[in-house]
């Protein structure tokens, strides 16, 4: 181990573990490697378990689609707003190592007892694979995720605010290159588990019965998040561990509270106009934690139109569009995993070429500046995929309005029928029906059974049921590729109808009057297509995703990087946690504006995001222009050194005030005391008279 000790100034305390720099690779501190891997077990491990939420809503708790989204929803919020809680134990009480180390214990606990909650088999008595208290279930759960939530949330702004604790004021390009690491690391753990965790619960698993392995799903994750808390601990002796400097945010929230109602006192003309109205906290709070407070709220500032970056709804386009890539057949919310693929290829893509390339340049392309870019590049992805909106809209079915109705007639007849409701006429031809569109991708089939007798339909692992005869059955859900349906009579005999399937059809297939079972059974079963494939293809995403992809990098590692480098030595795991605050507020936001909006079109409200990232983009633009960038260490060191000398000053005032005070109350004993005097002598001439 090397330790360099850095000249800091008389007065600046800093402990001798902060200014001892380790061993390094390539210029860069043997610690952050610890760091990076965690952050890559802990990102796997939470969006491995996010990713099988809401299916395991639905299907294991047998949640309605509305109430799932709600909670799922909640949770992940909570997620995003937990970050304050752990910042302020960290930087206020724990310190950034241990607040890691205890909430990743909660973190690993929460995971184990969601996947503990999914194990079927421990309230099926009746061994019959349906839980016999759901209750249980449903509280062991939200135990779990509350617990995830806590532990997630309360860790994430204090390890990418310890990975850069663990550079040295001399390391910048270290740590700027560090913060684009990072962001690879979450991204990478991200794709992998998307990818993964959705193949674990498709196993089947049980004691008694076999069911979709959900304990398996959140068994993983769990497992990784314990590998991330021993791989944390096992760095312990390389890191660099900047003690916690007491309850920072009680502090700051007193002292802006002082300046507010001090400013408020003193709001006469007659008063003298202060520099910056936190200055009107001088005559209470040290010029320290006043410039401290000052470099923290102007980052918040900045701060304030940034949530409307984050947040987009393309999974649900996706489940209208054609996913057949020839070799490959992605799914609609597979489909999402193109944003991290094209992470981890355009980080170092900007790191090594774009950003080395500006600079060769002599443009001055300045963090904020960087952060503006990468808004307006989101701003192009919402106005691509309206583009993309507008030519999928052409493609589907058109269905009636609020105020129109709509009849539907089956003619099981081998003839055109005339039909005339009210003044329209028209001739109804064989087998014509309409469904609304499909959901996930998913076909919609269904059945009319015209036969003599009752037939029963299957689909690989779906039952349509017992369909009467001249009766309908209900829908079901076919993915896309080859499906073969199995038509069952009471005989016995059975029937194979095969059919190959693209993406978000419906069909009708009628058992018309003179369908026979045998080797040509087939011939008797009419298909009638209601709602036609998705025909346009789901490359189109590609270029909405590149632009959103590089808005991020562009806007995100700079975001992360810029909220550590303008926060104070005492509050950076709070700038992180407001940074990521961003992130909860932002997709609030989304949620909001879709609901209110209540626009038509989803091309209309992909439009309505461009527009309002645009106008956000000009705010912080401009916001931007006057903001003044600071190197908080150099400040802090000023006023350290300047310290000492007010404190002297200020003790000289208060000894001369008590000397004052003292030199007082000796006259006033003084003259006091020749008044008793004076009195006593008035008191024997007046007795030596009488």
């Amino acid at each position: 181990m090397y330790c360099l000790l850095l000249g800091y100034p008389t007065g600046l305390h800093v402990k001798k573990e902060q200014i001892c720099s380790h061993a390094t690779v390539c210029g860069y501190p043997i610690s952050i490697f610890f760091i990076v891997v965690n952050e890559f077990c802990e990102r796997f491990s939470y969006y491995g378990m996010r990713a099988v939420l809401v299916l395991y809503f639905k299907y294991f708790l047998r949640w309605d689609d509305d109430f799932a989204t709600t909670i799922y929803h909640t949770f992940v919020a909570l997620c995003y707003l937990t970050p304050i809680l752990g910042a302020i134990v960290a930087d206020s009480w724990l310190g950034k190592f241990k607040t890691i180390i205890y909430l990743s214990i909660v973190y690993a606990l929460g995971q184990v007892i969601l996947a503990v909650s999914a194990i079927h088999d421990i309230t099926d008595a009746n061994k019959d694979g349906t839980p016999d208290n759901m209750g249980f279930h449903v509280a062991l759960s939200m135990v779990g995720l509350i617990l995830i939530a806590l532990g997630t949330g309360g860790i994430k702004p204090c390890v990418a605010a310890f990975g850069g604790d663990q550079f040295g004021d001399h390391q910048e390009k270290q740590r700027s290159t560090f913060f684009s690491i990072f962001y690879l690391s979450i991204n990478a753990g991200s794709l992998l588990s998307t990818v993964i965790t959705p193949i674990l619960r498709a196993q089947e698993c049980g004691i008694h019965t076999q069911q979709k392995c959900y304990p398996l799903a959140f068994g993983v994750p769990a497992a990784l998040m314990v590998v991330a808390l021993i791989v944390f601990i096992v760095g312990s002796g390389m890191y660099n561990k900047t003690a916690p400097q007491g309850n920072i945010m009680v502090k700051v929230c007193r002292c802006i509270g002082f300046a507010i109602k001090n400013r408020f006192r003193h709001r006469s003309s007659q008063y003298p106009k202060r520099a910056h109205w936190m200055d009107w906290a001088e005559e209470k709070y040290d010029k320290l934690l006043i410039a401290q407070v000052k470099m923290v709220l102007k980052v918040l500032f900045l701060y304030i139109p940034l949530p409307m970056f984050w947040g987009s709804r393309w999974t649900l386009q996706a489940t209208t569009m054609n996913g057949d890539f020839g070799i490959l057949i992605i799914q609609p919310d597979q489909m999402q995993t193109v944003n991290p693929i094209l992470i981890l290829i355009l980080v170092p893509i900007m790191d090594s070429i774009i950003y080395p390339l500006i600079a060769k340049c002599k443009l001055n392309f300045t963090p904020l500046k960087r952060m503006t870019v990468g808004m307006f590049f989101a701003a192009l992805a919402f106005v691509a995929a309206a583009l993309v909106q507008i030519q999928i809209d052409q493609t589907l079915p058109k269905f009636p309005s609020s105020n129109e109705g709509q009849a539907k007639f089956i003619n099981m007849m081998n003839k055109s029928l005339p039909i005339k409701a009210g003044a329209n006429q028209f001739m109804l031809e064989s087998f014509t029906d309409i469904t609304s569109k499909p959901e996930q991708g998913a076909n919609a089939i269904r059945f009319l059974n015209g036969f003599a007798s009752t037939v029963n339909v299957t689909v690989r692992n779906e039952d349509f049921g017992d369909i009467v005869t001249n009766n309908m059955s209900k829908y079901i859900a076919v993915p896309q590729g080859n499906a073969e349906f199995l038509i069952r009579n009471n005989a016995g005999q059975v029937c194979v109808y095969n059919q190959k399937f693209g993406f978000g059809s419906s069909y009708t297939y009628i058992i018309t009057p003179t369908f026979a079972f045998g080797p040509n059974c087939q011939e008797g079963i009419r298909p009638v297509l209601d709602i036609r494939p998705n025909s346009i293809h789901m490359a189109w995403q590609i270029p909405q995703y590149f632009l959103i992809t590089a808005g991020e990098v562009v806007f995100s590692v700079t975001g992360l990087e810029f909220s550590y480098s303008q926060a104070p030595s005492n509050m950076k795991s709070v700038l992180q946690a407001g940074w990521l605050l961003t992130v909860a507020v932002g997709n609030i936001i989304v949620l909001i504006v879709a609901e209110a909006a209540t626009l038509p079109d989803q091309w209309a409200e992909y439009i309505l995001f461009a527009s309002l990232l645009v106008l956000v983009c000009i705010i912080f633009a401009i916001m931007a222009y006057f903001y003044t960038y600071i190197d908080p260490t150099k400040i802090e060191a000023q006023f350290a050194q300047k310290e000492p000398d007010e404190k002297q000053k200020r003790k000289s005032l208060e000894m001369a005030r008590k000397d004052s005070v003292e030199h007082y109350k000796g006259d006033r004993r003084s003259s006091d005391s020749s008044s008793d005097s004076s009195s006593d002598e008035d008191d024997v001439i007046q007795q030596s008279k009488m």
